[in-house]
């Protein structure tokens, strides 16, 4: 059962890792401004919904799959992250709760300015969470790919 969980936690992953990295591309090419048109901030908002939602879905489901089929204890988030990163999933912790810190200033912010400002930020994570999400899809392809 526990395999079945994260097989279907791991192909969802790579739905929601394909549109992330479309939507990176996205603002990648659009870089930082002064101003943004209409269309561009919407690709910006599009971005961070996705990076907020893949972060999410990587610690709550993927990470937590992971501890269960490996027996380890159902413990606290930070726990979760702290066995991702002894994994090897995670290269630099700081990193990684910047990308935590970064989620929750997005779904927290409402204001168009301030989602700005986090633009940059934005950015300059993406690549690390990507990075994350494919080292944790090669690490439970081990557990999935024998079915």
């Amino acid at each position: 059962m526990s395999n079945q969980i994260l097989k279907q936690n791991i192909e969802s992953l790579n739905k929601q890792l394909k549109w992330l990295e479309r939507s990176f591309n996205i603002c990648k090419s659009i870089g930082i401004k002064d101003s943004y048109r209409e269309t561009e901030l919407d690709n910006f908002e599009i971005l961070s919904g996705r990076f907020a939602r893949s972060i999410d879905f990587l610690v709550r489901k993927v990470f937590r799959s992971l501890d269960d089929i490996e027996f380890e204890p159902q413990g606290t988030l930070i726990d979760t992250v702290n066995n991702a990163h002894k994994r090897n999933l995670i290269n630099d912790i700081n990193i990684f709760n910047s990308i935590r810190d970064l989620r929750n200033e997005i779904v927290h912010e409402y204001l168009e300015e301030n989602l700005i400002d986090n633009f940059d930020e934005l950015l300059k994570l993406t690549p690390e969470l990507i990075d994350v999400i494919n080292k944790t899809i090669k690490y439970s392809n081990r557990y999935i790919s024998n079915e």
